[in-house]
């Protein structure tokens, strides 16, 4: 239910131009204008904010609500609000707003369109790179304006008589390809002396290239970024070794993923072995570094290498479809990293292949710490799940399972409501569920049989009604965990 001064809000922000209001009011103002569309009304909301700080996510009311509500139309308003407040001081030098510091942080960025080549453009990034340039491009004008205008005074004067130029600082995550990679290279390029000074927390890179990637990282401020995704299926063990030393600039570095690099260890070379020393040196630079991805890379018994430099323990670690052996299990089991894990991705490891026993025994150690699991596409088998679930019921603090894309029935599956603490299950279509294959073939037919899974769901809703655990979420959507975040740095 929506409060009064809410309510009250949506109806003011129903008149363009709003009429003068107390400052206090603001706030609330701004969330009936996203809520409602009102672009006029936010761009002109920011053009006049009263306080030093604008965070966009909180004044909306968390990220839920951005999920809820489309939202770019809203962010480009708020960048053409600050935009043209800072173009006014520009003009008129001494007309200084009072915000500072505009806080687009946790947006969830989205693809607006497609460029020629059929990359996606991300709209939040493009914008607040572009809002950046053009800025710093008008007080270049209006530098060059002034210069002229001065021309003949003494420069001591001049000096003296100048007031200090505008800035706010925009502190956001950024998401960056081929197609927005030339735009933001010049916002941030342009960041250190501009008006609008872009400052990245979170930097996700999708299919650059070494060279880009590295112009970028140098570019930024090294006091902001915490978190550096780079989603590139062209970088391999040397480039990730050209691009790993620049990270090291980074004071707060909390979150490393190297997502679908072409890491390739499983023959290792005389070369190879040097440059696996190379990157664990690299990553032991990174002191305060507590989540890991290195998901889609073959680390076949050279797990130990690649960790054993970290100079604190992981509390999040991604190594789906790494190509995992016993050895690999054992390690993790015995290092620094394996109490203090929250969050970990073992998908598509097949454990039919001698390692249910090594990851029990990894679970073990695990079990004090451990938020979220998941086993997707891991061969599991009725058999495998009932010997997992004794161990797993001795991970106290297991909220979190998925199981999506493993052969488990339908009996198999409610032996993980014995886990008391759980709060989502992604769970694979039951076995049982599959219609009889045809004789030539699956062909274009759906195998699921929507009877038999609707009964299943009505099965797990009465035991879960019956055992008071209405709060467990049971979903057969693999996207239904990865939307949350259960790292939070």
């Amino acid at each position: 239910m929506e409060s009064l001064p809410l309510i009250c809000a949506r109806h003011v922000v129903a008149h363009d131009p709003l009429p003068k209001l107390p400052s206090n009011l603001y706030p609330v103002l701004f969330q009936a204008a996203f809520l409602d569309g009102r672009h006029q009304v936010l761009q002109d909301l920011v053009t006049a904010w009263p306080s030093r700080v604008l965070n966009f996510q909180q004044l909306v009311g968390g990220r839920e609500l951005l999920q809820d509500h489309p939202y770019d139309l809203c962010v480009q308003a708020v960048i053409l609000g600050v935009k043209a407040q800072l173009q006014r001081e520009l003009k008129e030098p001494g007309h200084n707003s009072k915000l500072q510091v505009l806080d687009m942080r946790g947006i969830p960025d989205s693809a607006s369109g497609r460029a020629p080549d059929g990359e996606s453009v991300w709209s939040v990034t493009v914008a607040l790179a572009e809002a950046c340039v053009e800025v710093s491009g008008h007080q270049r004008e209006f530098q060059s304006c002034g210069s002229m205008q001065h021309e003949g005074d003494s420069g001591a004067a001049t000096a003296a008589a100048a007031p200090q130029p505008p800035r706010v600082d925009v502190h956001a995550d950024l998401f960056i390809n081929g197609t927005s990679y030339g735009i933001l290279r010049d916002a941030l390029q342009t960041a250190a002396a501009g008006p609008l000074r872009l400052k990245c927390h979170q930097f996700q890179a999708e299919e650059l290239s070494e060279s880009q990637i590295t112009s970028l990282l140098e570019s930024m401020d090294p006091s902001c970024v915490r978190r550096v995704d780079l989603d590139c299926d062209n970088l391999g063990l040397a480039e990730l070794l050209v691009i790993l030393p620049h990270l090291s600039r980074f004071p707060e570095l909390r979150s490393l993923k190297l997502q679908d690099s072409y890491v390739d260890l499983r023959r290792p070379t005389r070369e190879s072995d040097t440059r696996i020393q190379r990157l664990a040196g690299q990553l032991g630079m990174l002191p305060r570094l507590q989540e890991l991805s290195l998901g889609h890379s073959r680390l076949s018994g050279n797990l130990h290498q690649i960790l054993g430099n970290l100079q604190a323990p992981l509390e999040s670690l991604d190594l789906a479809f790494c190509f995992l052996v016993p050895a690999d299990f054992a390690f993790l089991s015995q290092s620094i990293h394996a109490p203090a894990l929250k969050r970990l991705d073992l998908s598509c490891h097949n454990l039919s292949q001698g390692l249910l026993e090594p990851l029990r025994l990894l679970l073990e150690e695990t079990s004090a710490s451990l938020l979220y699991l998941n086993l997707t596409g891991c061969s599991m088998a009725d058999s495998h799940l009932d010997e997992l679930l004794p161990t797993l019921r001795r991970c106290s603090r297991l909220r979190f399972l998925v199981l999506y894309s493993n052969p488990l029935s339908s009996a198999a599956l409610q032996g993980t409501l014995e886990l008391p603490d759980l709060r989502l299950v992604v769970y694979p279509f039951p076995v049982d569920c599959f219609k009889p294959e045809p004789e030539f073939g699956w062909g274009c037919e759906d195998p699921v049989d929507e009877e038999l899974l609707a009964a299943a769901n009505a099965e797990f809703s009465r035991i879960l009604a019956n055992s008071g655990r209405t709060n467990l979420v049971w979903t057969y959507d693999p996207d239904g965990a990865e939307a949350l975040d259960y790292f939070s740095l």
